[in-house]
């Protein structure tokens, strides 16, 4: 038997910088709740990215220092953030219509499943007395031109976040483009999974045992 590779795991802010590497220069991003907000701090001050909080917030910048938070300023999880030059905040109203107006064009999302063929599952477990959380995901699954998805490849128990079918309740359905995860960046395709790229160390014939799933083919990012 073949002794399994050793590979060093992408931490949360190299995940981050991996997303903030694939978008493109004059792109309108909406950062979901949570890991995605990280995202915000790796997109270098020379490059003109518009980022989109659901709450009513357009050109974001990186999270303030220590000592500069200003709580009036949020995001949707009511984290502070800080306003670049030219930025603006306005009604809930107006940031949904945005979203669901096609004027996105990258979402990036954490998610509890992504099914091979793009499917989304991140409001909700279905466990009994688990609290549902919807807010905008579903908004932003669909209204946005690409949805990413950036998480944890394995749950704590090992298990496979990406699976052939989501058994949770479904955010949206085919919607998923790319999953930027901690051991590869995976993209969803009519022909199944493709590989965009692994972590060091880490094989193919591994991650396939890890998902559970073939990979179609290598693809070049």
């Amino acid at each position: 038997m073949t002794a399994p590779s050793t590979y060093q795991k992408r931490s949360k802010d190299q995940l981050a910088a991996r997303v903030a590497q694939d978008i493109p220069e004059g792109a309108t991003v909406n950062l979901g709740i949570g890991m995605p907000t990280l995202v915000a701090n790796h997109i270098a001050a020379s490059r003109e990215v518009l980022l989109h909080s659901e709450n009513g917030i357009l050109g974001m910048g990186p999270a303030p220092t220590e000592g500069d938070e200003d709580y009036d300023l949020i995001n949707a999880g009511k984290q502070p953030v800080t306003l670049l030059k030219g930025g603006a905040f306005f009604h809930h109203a107006d940031s949904f219509a945005m979203m669901r107006g096609g004027h996105l064009d990258i979402c990036v999302l954490g998610a509890f499943q992504v099914s091979s063929a793009g499917d989304l599952a991140n409001w909700s477990t279905g466990e009994a007395g688990a609290i549902p959380a919807v807010g905008g995901a579903m908004d932003l699954a669909i209204g946005a031109k690409q949805t990413w998805v950036m998480m944890d490849l394995l749950t704590k128990q090992g298990v496979s976040k990406v699976v052939a079918q989501c058994s949770y309740p479904l955010t949206g359905v085919g919607c998923v483009r790319r999953i930027y995860s901690d051991l590869a960046t995976l993209e969803c395709t009519p022909q199944g999974l493709q590989l965009v790229d692994l972590v060091e160390g880490l094989t193919l014939a591994e991650l396939e045992s890890l998902l559970g799933l073939p990979i179609a083919h290598r693809i070049r990012n």
